[in-house]
C-alpha cells in the first residue's frame, strides 16, 4: 500500500516538474530594447481614456479592438498611396519589416502572440500609415498631396493625432526611419529625416514656437538615432539638453507656496525665453516658465503618456513627472490659474480655470518620483527661502497695495510728506516749550 501511494506521488511530481520546465523554457527573453509598455494600473485608473486609442490602433497591443476596425481600410489606402508616391515595390517594404521582426518584437515589454506574417503586416501597414499621414498633413513637406477622405475630414485628423502619442500605440522609431523614403520629401528645399519631419508636426504640441533651426541641425540626426519612438521624441523636445538634478527634502514639494502666495511675496512671473517646456529658471526674484497651452482633453492625454513612458522606462530621470509636481504645487485654486494666465504662462483654451486646477492636480496622481534626484530641487529651495524672507513680503505688500497705481503712489507720498511735516512741527513745538 505504501509503495503504491509513493509511486503515484512520484509520478505526479515528475509530471508537474516537467510541466513547470516546459513553462520555464517557453518564457520569452526579456530584452534591453524594451520601450513600449502597457500603462501601469496606478496611472490608468485615474483616467483610462487618456491611455486608450479612440480612433486608430498602432502596433499590436490594440490591434483588432472593437471600435478601431473601421480605420483598417483607410490604413491600406495610405499604404497604396505611399507605394505610388515613392515608386518602390511593396515587396521591398515587406522585406524591411521582415528582416527586423525579432528586433521589433523585443521592443515590446510583453509577449506578442501574433504569427510572423500577422505581426509583419501590422507593423508595415501601421508604420506607413503614420508616415503618409504626416506627409499628407503638411503639403509644404511634399510635392504631391492627393485628396483623401481622412484628410478631407478635419475632425478625423484631429481625433487621429492624439492616438499617435499614446504609449501603448507606439512603433519603434527605427522602423519608421527604415520605411521612410526621404528622397520624396523636402521642406523649404531641404531633405529631412523622419524624426525631423515628425518634429515639425508634434513638437509644437508642447512648444508653441518651435525653432526651425533645430530641425536642420546635423547633430540632431545623432540625437534622433537614440530615440525610441514618437513619445521619446516629444520628451526630448521638452527637456533641456543638460537638466540639473538635486536632492529635495521629503515633504518640501508639499510646502511650496502656490503661485498666488509667491506673487504676494514679491515673486515675478514671466514667460521663459527658452524653447523647451521644462526650461524653468528662478533668478533675482523672477520665475520664468515656458508657456503651456491647454486646449482640450488631448492636452492631458499627451502629458499623461509622456509621464507613463518615464514611469515605465526610466527610474531616475523622470523630468516630465517633476514638471507636473512643480506645476501642481503652484496651482491650487482658480486664482492661481488666473495669475498664470495673466502672465501668459498658461494659455487656457478650455475657458474654466477650475478645470485647469483639477487637471494640474490630477496629473500627479499615481506618479512616482525620487526626492533625491529632483530636477527642480534648487528652484523649490530658492522659492521657499524667498517666500519665508519677511523683507520680501514687506516690499511686495507695499508695492502691490500702495504703489500699484500712479494715484496710490502719489497718495502714499503725500501722506508720508504730511506725516513728516507733522513730526517736524511736533518736534519744533517741543523745542519751543523747552527753550521757553
Amino acid at each position: 500500500m505504501e509503495n503504491i501511494l509513493f509511486g503515484n506521488s512520484n509520478s505526479s511530481t515528475k509530471d508537474l516538474t516537467n510541466n513547470v520546465k516546459v513553462d520555464l523554457d517557453s518564457l520569452p527573453r526579456l530584452s534591453g530594447n524594451r520601450c513600449i509598455y502597457r500603462v501601469p494600473k496606478r496611472l490608468r485608473c485615474v483616467n483610462d481614456k487618456a491611455y486608450t486609442p479612440q480612433v486608430v490602433s498602432i502596433g499590436p497591443l490594440h490591434h483588432g479592438a472593437e471600435g478601431l476596425k473601421s480605420m483598417e481600410e483607410h490604413k491600406m489606402r495610405f499604404l497604396r498611396d505611399y507605394i505610388k508616391r515613392t515608386e518602390v515595390d511593396l515587396e521591398y517594404y515587406v522585406s524591411i519589416v521582415k528582416n527586423q521582426e525579432e528586433k521589433l518584437r523585443s521592443c515590446y515589454a510583453e509577449h506578442i502572440g501574433f504569427s510572423s506574417d500577422e505581426f509583419v503586416k501590422i507593423i508595415l501597414v501601421d508604420a506607413v500609415f503614420i508616415i503618409e499621414l504626416i506627409l499628407k498633413h503638411d503639403p509644404r513637406a511634399c510635392e504631391t498631396n492627393e485628396p483623401n477622405y481622412v484628410m478631407e475630414s478635419p475632425w478625423m485628423v484631429d481625433d487621429i493625432m492624439p492616438d499617435l502619442l499614446l504609449l501603448e500605440n507606439q512603433l519603434p522609431l527605427f522602423i519608421l526611419e527604415d520605411l521612410y523614403y526621404p528622397k520624396t520629401v523636402t521642406y523649404d528645399g531641404m531633405t529631412l529625416s523622419f524624426a525631423s519631419l515628425s518634429k515639425l508636426l508634434f513638437t509644437n504640441l508642447l512648444d508653441p514656437e518651435p525653432s526651425k533651426t533645430n530641425f536642420f541641425n546635423p547633430d540632431s540626426n545623432k540625437e534622433n538615432s537614440l530615440l525610441n519612438h514618437l513619445i521619446d521624441l516629444l520628451i526630448n523636445s521638452a527637456v533641456p539638453k543638460k537638466p540639473q538634478f538635486g536632492e529635495l527634502a521629503e515633504g518640501k514639494a508639499l510646502s511650496l507656496p502656490t503661485a498666488t502666495k509667491l506673487h504676494q511675496a514679491g515673486v515675478k512671473f514671466e514667460v521663459s525665453k527658452g524653447k523647451k517646456l521644462l526650461d524653468i529658471q528662478f533668478s533675482n526674484g523672477v520665475l520664468q516658465i515656458p508657456k503651456l497651452r491647454i486646449v482640450d482633453s488631448a492636452t492631458e492625454a499627451k502629458i499623461r503618456n509622456l509621464i507613463a513612458f518615464e514611469q515605465c522606462h526610466d527610474r531616475v530621470n523622470r523630468c516630465v513627472s517633476h514638471y507636473v509636481v512643480l506645476m501642481g504645487s503652484l496651482v491650487d485654486k482658480s486664482e492661481d490659474v488666473e495669475l498664470l494666465v495673466k502672465f501668459e504662462i498658461i494659455e487656457n483654451r478650455i475657458g474654466d480655470n477650475n478645470r485647469v486646477v483639477t487637471l494640474m492636480n490630477k496629473l500627479g496622481d499615481g506618479v512616482q518620483w525620487d526626492h533625491k534626484k529632483f530636477m527642480f530641487a534648487e528652484i523649490f529651495s530658492q522659492l521657499i527661502e524667498h517666500y519665508k524672507n519677511p523683507w520680501n513680503n514687506h516690499k511686495a505688500n507695499l508695492k502691490q497695495n500702495y504703489f500699484n497705481s500712479p494715484w496710490k503712489t502719489l497718495s502714499v507720498i503725500a501722506a508720508s510728506l504730511l506725516l513728516i511735516l507733522t513730526f517736524i512741527q511736533t518736534v519744533c513745538s517741543i523745542i519751543s516749550v523747552v527753550e521757553g
